[in-house]
């Protein structure tokens, strides 16, 4: 480890002072924006801190109509899609990183080349599957949308994670009379816990934010999501600033709840799977 003298100590912890405060600042913004009043939300001066703090627009935000179905259908579909795309990543993942089989690499390889395709462009023939499908309007079809597009990067993290346990370990366990079953069940799955959280969380926040196939898919108002409730605060008449405020650290309650849940384990997850790739 390089030894740093004090003022470099002092000018890194400046730097990451700085870095931090411009990062959090958006939040911090939205958070004091939403205990503004509308007179003071529209004022020139823009006040860093609310000279006179309400929860009216918190109580206008949860009392909206239809918010505890949108809270509904966003947590069905994103911790549905959260525990498919696990699931099935899972049982790709292990097979391409311990077995040997004729096709392995172009499988490898697509999974790569579906993970860089930007989710735009998959909106038309997307579009047209669920249609076919009878899917459109559908939580169920909706579900399956966001676990195809975090499968690939479930499947290509998990594959690294799986590589990274040594496989003397399940060798071993085989030695002492463990099946296939037994080896994975009871070797490779509790290792595999933070590499599970690490993509748990990003199928989460992936699923949690996407707006525009929520928007489009779900026709029908009972069956959207939030990040279109969000929506709902812009008008022909202006945009409530206080209430969409409110409703955005509403909304970013869940996903906090979840991260602070796992990020224990996915900082110990991060690093074991930087190992192989």
């Amino acid at each position: 480890m390089l030894h740093k003298s004090p003022a470099q100590r002092v000018a890194l912890a400046v730097f990451g002072l700085v870095l931090a405060g411009f990062f959090l600042f958006p939040t911090y913004w939205m958070f004091t924006t939403a205990l503004k009043t509308p007179a003071q939300i529209l004022s020139p001066a823009y006040d860093l801190i609310p000279t006179t703090a309400t929860l009216k627009n918190f109580v206008n935000a949860i009392t909206k109509p239809d918010f505890t179905t949108f809270l509904t259908n966003s947590l069905i579909v994103t911790l549905g899609a959260v525990a498919c795309a696990l699931a099935a990543g899972l049982l790709a993942a292990v097979p391409l990183a311990r077995l040997r089989f004729r096709g392995r690499k172009g499988f490898i390889l697509l999974v790569l080349i579906a993970q860089l395709a930007p989710l735009e462009a998959l909106f038309v023939p997307m579009y047209l599957i669920m249609r076919d499908a009878d899917l459109l309007n559908s939580l169920w079809g909706l579900l399956l949308v966001y676990v195809a597009f975090t499968l690939p990067f479930t499947v290509w993290t998990l594959r690294g994670f799986v590589k990274g346990i040594p496989l003397e370990l399940e060798e071993a366990a085989m030695v002492d009379g463990c099946g296939r079953w037994g080896v994975f069940t009871r070797v490779t799955l509790p290792l595999l816990g933070p590499g599970l959280v690490a993509t748990s969380v990003f199928s989460f926040i992936t699923a949690w934010n996407e707006f525009l196939y929520a928007l489009v898919f779900m026709r029908e108002k009972d069956k959207q999501t939030l990040p279109v409730w969000l929506s709902s605060f812009k008008t022909a008449f202006g945009t409530d600033w206080g209430g969409i405020m409110a409703a955005s650290v509403i909304y970013a309650i869940p996903a906090l709840i979840f991260f602070l849940l796992v990020q224990r384990k996915l900082v110990s997850g991060s690093t074991a799977g930087a190992v192989k790739g």
